[in-house]
C-alpha cells in the first residue's frame, strides 16, 4: 500500500494513522457540535481542531447526510469563500480536504482556495475525475459496495489519478447490519485494494442504532469502532471527537 500521499509536490507520510478534523460551515449537519455559520465560532473549531492533533481538516458546506436537501452550488461556494482563507490562516500547514460531489466546486476550491484534497461522497462521477486528473489532488473516493468500489478505482487509475483514499461510505450503506459487514471486512478492503483507507463512523446511525443512543451520547462507540477500524488498518480516521481519536492512534501505535 501507499503509505504517502502527494500533496502539492510535496509527501505526505500516513504510515501512521493521521486524524481528520470535520468542521462544517452548514447550519443542518447531523451533530450540532460540528456546525458553524459565523467567523468566530469558526476559528475557535478550527483551533480545537489544530490543537488536539489533528493532521487534516474536513471543510464541509453542504450537509450529504442521507435524506437531506442539499444547500445550491451558489451557497456552497458562499460558505467556502471565507471558511477557507480562514482556515489557512489559522492553520497554514493543514491538510485542507473539501466535503464537496459537485466537480464545478472542487475546481473552484482547488484554483481559487489551494484545497488540498477532494471529498466526495458521489462516487467518482466522470466529470470530478476531469478536475482531479487536471489538478493531481488526492481524492477520497466513497463508496459502500466493494465490487463497484474496486471497479471505480482502477477507473480512475486509467485516467490518471494517482492518490485515491478509500471511504467505504459507512452511514450510506443503507442498514446499520451492511454497515457493520464492511467494517468486519475492512481489512481484506486494504489488503485487495493497496489503498489507503479512510474511516468514517463518528456518531453515525451504525452507533446510534446498536446502542439506542442520541448523536451527543455516541462518543463511546465511535472510540470503539475507530479502534477497530485502526487495527484492521484504516489509515485516516475522520472524525467530530479529534482528542479521542489521537488517543486511540497512540494507543494501537504500541501493539505489536
Amino acid at each position: 500500500m501507499n503509505c504517502y500521499l502527494n500533496i502539492k509536490g510535496k509527501l505526505h507520510d500516513i504510515s501512521r494513522p493521521q486524524v481528520m478534523g470535520i468542521l462544517n460551515v452548514t447550519p443542518d449537519s447531523f451533530f450540532a457540535d460540528s456546525r458553524v455559520t459565523d467567523e468566530a465560532s469558526f476559528t475557535r473549531r478550527v483551533q480545537q481542531i489544530r490543537d488536539e492533533g489533528a493532521a487534516m481538516i474536513d471543510v464541509g458546506a453542504v450537509s450529504t447526510r442521507p435524506g437531506s436537501t442539499p444547500a445550491s452550488a451558489e451557497e456552497e461556494l458562499r460558505r467556502l469563500s471565507w471558511s477557507l482563507p480562514l482556515v489557512r490562516s489559522i492553520w497554514p500547514e493543514a491538510v485542507i480536504s473539501v466535503d464537496t460531489f459537485r466537480p464545478e466546486v472542487a475546481r473552484k476550491v482547488i484554483e481559487d482556495y489551494g484545497a488540498d484534497i477532494i471529498n466526495d461522497v458521489s462516487g467518482g462521477c466522470p466529470e470530478m475525475t476531469e478536475v482531479l486528473c487536471s489538478f493531481h489532488v488526492p481524492y477520497v473516493l466513497t463508496q459502500p459496495d466493494f465490487r463497484l468500489m474496486g471497479e471505480t478505482l482502477e477507473m480512475l487509475r486509467e485516467r490518471g489519478v494517482a492518490d485515491v483514499i478509500l471511504d467505504p461510505g459507512f452511514g450510506f450503506a443503507g442498514s446499520t447490519e451492511k454497515d457493520f459487514e464492511m467494517l468486519s471486512h475492512l481489512s481484506a478492503l486494504v489488503d485487495e485494494l493497496a489503498c489507503p483507507v479512510l474511516v468514517g463512523v463518528s456518531r453515525k446511525s451504525m452507533i446510534k442504532n446498536t446502542l439506542g443512543v442520541s448523536t451527543e451520547e455516541a462518543l463511546t462507540g465511535t472510540v470503539c469502532l475507530n479502534t477497530i477500524a485502526l487495527l484492521k488498518g484504516a489509515s485516516i480516521l475522520r472524525v467530530h471527537d479529534v482528542r479521542e481519536a489521537v488517543q486511540c492512534i497512540r494507543l494501537c501505535s504500541n501493539l505489536a
